[in-house]
């Protein structure tokens, strides 16, 4: 099997940790690993498969080696400067920051989902947003077996989600990341407010779902909140289909999907919450049930750990899908 050499962009973050630790528990074919960071956590060690790295500085000269395919986890401005300096040094990028995601030469890639896409582009290729990639999952069969007319979600977002910095408010008690405190706490507010009224992360999701679905005229609402969990996004979805649907043959599409797990029976309280997927790759989906305000109206409730299908393992099946058309 071809090796190649694989950098990642802010190995010694949360999701760039997790990066790593996918790139090591899949197999990827690595030949040699280019760990980077800033320059204030350059220095630091790593181990991979056993081995001791030390993470190097990114600079605009980091691409000039023969690097293959580089993955970032370090934020939109690090993407916006280094991206393409990596592409036009001919290395494949997989970014996962929301800087690339809307650009209309770039793809917005679920594997899963929409893998062909992987096609197009000029080199970089964008990771979706963590909850648009835990909704669009259980929504993609639906919408090829019975087409959506409309979605309305409403997401209870952990902290991870902010990256270290939320995960220590929460365990301290602090607001340095955020506005108010998270703990005893729920912040309706994820990024910066927009003139609309609407936050960028509420606006991601719902430009980010069209994308990746090539539905650009897709009625789609959001509104986005942070809750005091650790890991793992909750995302209530509500969609208006454009046909008749059984419930039963709902759940038997939801089933077989790759990357979903029906976790839906009341009768034993099974239903997805933040306890049962920490940890996981797929995302739960339960509580599955029909919306009687609205002609073919359905409710479902996903839940998915943010910092593995919602990044870093997102990430890692794009770089897949990339080498895949090289063998």
């Amino acid at each position: 099997m071809k090796k190649y050499n694989v950098a990642v962009v802010g190995a010694t973050g949360l999701v760039g940790r997790k990066i790593l630790e996918f790139l090591e528990e899949r197999n990827f074919p690595v030949k040699t690993l280019y760990p980077m960071s800033s320059k204030k956590s350059a220095g630091t060690k790593i181990t991979y498969n056993g081995e001791e790295i030390t993470v190097k500085e990114l600079t605009e000269n980091s691409f000039d080696s023969d690097i293959d395919i580089a993955l970032f986890a370090a934020g939109g401005s690090v993407s916006e400067k280094f991206a393409k300096i990596a592409a036009k040094n001919g290395v494949k990028v997989v970014d996962n920051s929301s800087f690339f995601r809307m650009d209309r030469d770039v793809p917005l890639i679920v594997p899963e989902i929409n893998p062909e896409d992987i096609n197009c582009g000029y080199g970089i290729f964008a990771n979706p947003n963590c909850s648009t990639i835990q909704s669009v999952l259980p929504l993609k069969p639906i919408h090829d077996a019975y087409g959506i007319k409309r979605i309305v979600y409403s997401t209870y977002q952990a902290v991870s989600g902010s990256g270290i910095g939320g995960l220590n408010d929460l365990e301290n008690g602090t607001n340095e990341k955020y506005p108010y405190q998270i703990e005893h706490n729920v912040i309706v507010h994820i990024d910066d407010f927009l003139d609309n009224g609407y936050t960028k992360e509420e606006m991601k999701m719902i430009n980010e779902t069209r994308k990746i679905l090539h539905e650009e005229d897709l009625k789609v609402t959001a509104t986005t909140a942070r809750v005091p969990v650790k890991f793992s996004h909750c995302v209530s979805i509500n969609v208006e289909l454009e046909k008749e649907f059984d419930i039963n043959d709902v759940k038997n599409i939801l089933k077989d999907y790759p990357g979903v797990k029906l976790y839906d029976d009341p009768s034993t309280l099974t239903y997805p919450m933040p306890i049962v997927s920490e940890g996981e790759d797929d995302v739960y989906v339960g509580r599955i049930r029909r919306d009687y305000s609205v002609e073919n109206g359905l409710n479902l409730w996903s839940v998915g750990d943010n910092t593995r299908k919602g990044a870093a393992l997102n990430a890692v099946q794009i770089a897949e899908l990339l080498i895949r058309g090289q063998e």
